[in-house]
């Protein structure tokens, strides 16, 4: 994912997703809950994930996962563009996708990315 741009294009491919305000900015939604943002890091983006996920992606690759104090206690993350591992950073929004999908929506999807 190199930019915002790249991010909302690969979360808008996924079943289902509309772009609906979120703080006020446009950001992918699923069923009305957003599951990415564009962060507010510079060159970074926001993916919703739960805290154990979280803390397993900040301890194993803190090259492309972070957070600020702002996000510490919040259920996600900051995610750095660029990243040298875009397959996991995709797997990690499809993850986010998954679990704000309806139980309809998983069925068709498939297993949990």
């Amino acid at each position: 994912m190199r930019d915002w741009d790249a991010v909302v294009a690969f979360a808008c491919a996924l079943p289902d997703v509309t772009m609906e305000s979120f703080y006020g900015t446009p950001c992918p939604k699923v069923n009305g809950k957003a599951f990415v943002s564009p962060g507010r890091e510079a060159g970074s983006f926001h993916v919703m994930s739960s805290h154990d996920e979280k803390a397993i992606l900040l301890e194993t690759d803190p090259d492309i996962f972070w957070q600020t104090d702002h996000y510490r206690n919040w259920p996600g993350l900051l995610v750095r563009y660029g990243a040298a591992d875009p397959d996991r950073v995709k797997n990690v929004i499809r993850r986010a996708w998954w679990d704000r999908a309806k139980k309809a929506q998983r069925a068709a999807f498939g297993e949990r990315p």
